[in-house]
């Protein structure tokens, strides 16, 4: 894993006010993949292994695995190829958009579509009363060198960034932290072995996690 990068914080200008967007953190945690396949069952872990030290006469609870609410794609190709996924669990949502539909080739500049995506899902985040770190993780396939990856997946979870930033702060609701991380090819979602697989990798992941109900 590498380091995780220092703290940014980005300057939005419209005209000639000067705007600080909210403070866009570096995160090291491993990001929860939309599309990454959930366990059969529990993965086992042995009770008595020192790594746990467990307190004297604890014990493990049962395991479990959470189920997952609902996955749901939009797209205008196959079903095995969606340009955006969104996956509800328990606890968090998750939108993958491929970076097929934010970004030409090779770039980290949006395109004119990505924008209206990026407004419905900043619509989103406000109509479920978000408060918590929004996360914004971008993610390449194998191709080329991994230094090259790493970047070009950081600027263009950095431009995911601000747009939603700038459309919450249109909406009113402009007070969120953001968590932002390139990945590379960390954490792929298929094998890399076809340009069908590749085209899954090549991603931006947004993450949040809605007030309880």
């Amino acid at each position: 894993m590498r380091p995780a990068a220092a703290v940014l914080v980005v300057l939005l200008t419209t005209g000639a006010a000067t705007l600080a967007a909210p403070a866009a953190l570096a995160d090291s945690n491993p990001p929860p993949s939309a599309g990454e396949p959930s366990p059969s069952a529990p993965v086992p872990i042995d009770p008595r292994s020192p790594d746990l030290r467990l307190p004297e006469g604890a014990t493990l609870a049962p395991p479990k695995v959470l189920d997952i609410v609902s996955v749901s794609d939009r797209s205008s190709v196959a079903a095995s190829q969606p340009e955006q996924r969104q996956e509800t669990s328990n606890s968090t949502v998750t939108y993958a958009l491929q970076a097929e539909v934010l970004f030409p080739r090779d770039s980290a500049t949006l395109s004119p579509d990505a924008t209206s995506r990026l407004q419905a899902i900043a619509a989103d985040i406000k109509a479920r009363h978000v408060t918590s770190p929004i996360r914004v993780f971008g993610f390449t396939d194998n191709l080329g060198s991994s230094a090259h990856g790493q970047v070009l997946s950081k600027q263009r979870a950095d431009a995911v960034y601000k747009v939603l930033a700038r459309e919450l702060g249109a909406l009113g609701d402009g007070s969120h932290t953001f968590q932002v991380r390139g990945y590379g090819e960390d954490y792929p979602i298929a094998d890399n072995s076809t340009e069908t697989s590749r085209r899954q990798n090549r991603r931006v992941e947004i993450t949040f996690t809605p007030p309880a109900a």
